[in-house]
């Protein structure tokens, strides 16, 4: 009796039509972060610009020693990108919609916020968020607190970390991941959350920070989310449904798969000759629409998933 292969999954890079992107033809500014920074609160004319400054403001006076950067530069922000602010890790980022200024810290859940001045993002197990809507004002000393303990959650994070690598590397050294074509990390597959992070650190470069992004809004999005590394790809799925999504790094670019993509509403922006199958490409100077990804997310967790031992 023949052995019944085991089917993998459609393949990332076969004929997928990528996103549209907008080229200028002109080369990236090469002005540092913060005055890109400047940049972007002088073109907020109105009171966006002055909630963005102010705030900038106290995030500097409550860590004179915090990194300003700025990341996810695409044409439709002027390539001035998002603010980020980081120290031992990323803080918190400031970014600007119509009618709101949303600053959104990353491990804000895990904060004391006696002034409870986080008022969205609540519902999930990483990040909250302060929106500020016109004519609003945070209470100065409240905020200056928050930033103090994000930084301090951050440094004692990195603190525990270090002596976990030193034991580490003292039982045994440590081979480097080795970075397969278009730089995507070589891991051997297995369950749980351990193999995923063992991909997300081996990224390179700027894809690194975009992958532990991904992973945050996917866990935060669906929090008993089921994780695994296949085919050096980091796989999420629901225990008993399958799996619902895939990513994978390419030089200049990296490919998010929805096994059910033609399922969900809007439909995200790369076909695939497989008829289940939809892409989102995301390059280094792309904005992710976080919230659009979540709900993605959220719509993908719900549907049958991607089961490589049953026809699809």
């Amino acid at each position: 009796m023949k052995k019944r292969a085991t089917k993998s999954p459609p393949k990332a890079g076969a004929k997928v039509l990528r996103s549209r992107r907008r080229t200028t033809g002109k080369p990236t500014s090469r002005l540092p972060a913060t005055k890109l920074i400047d940049q972007r609160i002088g073109d907020l004319v109105d009171w966006r610009g002055q909630t963005l400054a102010r705030m900038r403001t106290l995030i500097l006076e409550a860590d004179p020693e915090m990194t300003e950067e700025r990341k996810w530069r695409k044409p439709s922000n002027a390539m001035a990108g998002v603010p980020v602010w980081t120290h031992d890790g990323i803080v918190c980022t400031g970014e600007t919609y119509k009618s709101v200024v949303k600053l959104t810290f990353a491990r804000g859940a895990s904060l004391q916020d006696p002034s409870r001045l986080f008022n969205s993002s609540l519902d999930g197990n990483t990040r909250r968020a302060i929106d500020i809507h016109e004519g609003e004002r945070v209470d100065a000393g409240a905020f200056k607190a928050l930033v103090k303990a994000a930084v301090a959650q951050n440094r004692q994070s990195t603190k525990k970390a270090k002596p976990a690598a030193k034991a580490r590397s003292g039982a045994r050294a440590t081979k480097p991941v080795k970075l397969l074509s278009g730089g995507n990390p070589q891991i051997s597959k297995g369950d749980g959350d351990a193999p995923v992070q063992a991909y997300i650190a081996a990224m390179p470069g700027w894809k690194r920070d975009l992958g532990n992004r991904l992973d945050a809004l996917i866990v935060e999005s669906v929090p008993n989310v089921r994780k695994a590394v296949k085919w050096n790809s980091p796989f999420y799925g629901v225990e008993g449904q399958g799996w619902f999504l895939s990513f994978h790094v390419f030089t200049r670019y990296i490919k998010v798969g929805f096994f059910r993509g033609t399922s969900l509403q809007p439909l995200p922006p790369g076909a695939s000759k497989d008829k289940n199958m939809c892409y989102l490409d995301i390059h280094e100077d792309d904005e992710l629409d976080a919230a659009q990804f979540a709900d993605w997310v959220k719509q993908a967790a719900a549907l049958p998933g991607w089961d490589p031992g049953r026809p699809s």
